[in-house]
């Protein structure tokens, strides 16, 4: 949703008010894309699995049991670093937990569709249900 001109004017005087106070912040809050240094630890993420993996197939072709381990945790690592960095690489959207059924046009995504409950919630509903009966 784009800002009206009023926002706009109101979002440039906070920006000239920031760099008029700390030119410093300012141009390192520019240049600071987070999306990118996101986008990068996936990227290495996905190479310590594939490192691993190789150091894994590695101790198993050798049989060395600390080199097997040491290549399991390389590829848990960069699993853990890539599923961490994920949500802000690609800038995916958290969804909330959602209300009754039908809900309110704020619980809809776009297009008019509602949005999907989590399992646990659609779970417990189900329960209820079936409780109720």
């Amino acid at each position: 949703m784009p800002l009206s001109e009023h926002e706009q004017r109101l979002l440039e005087q906070i920006e000239r008010a920031l760099v008029d106070d700390d030119p410093k912040f300012a141009s390192s809050v520019r240049t600071g894309d987070r999306r990118l240094k996101a986008r990068r630890k996936l990227q290495l993420g996905a190479l310590l699995v594939v490192v691993g993996l190789a150091v894994l197939v590695g101790g198993a072709v050798v049989p060395s049991v600390p080199l097997g381990v040491l290549g399991f945790l390389v590829m848990f690592g960069g699993a853990a670093l890539g599923v961490l960095n994920y949500r802000s690489a690609t800038g995916a959207v958290e969804t909330g937990p959602v209300g009754a059924r039908g809900g309110s046009t704020a619980a809809r995504g776009r297009g008019g569709r509602p949005r999907r409950q989590p399992l646990k919630n659609r779970l417990e509903e189900r329960f209820r249900r079936r409780y109720d009966q």
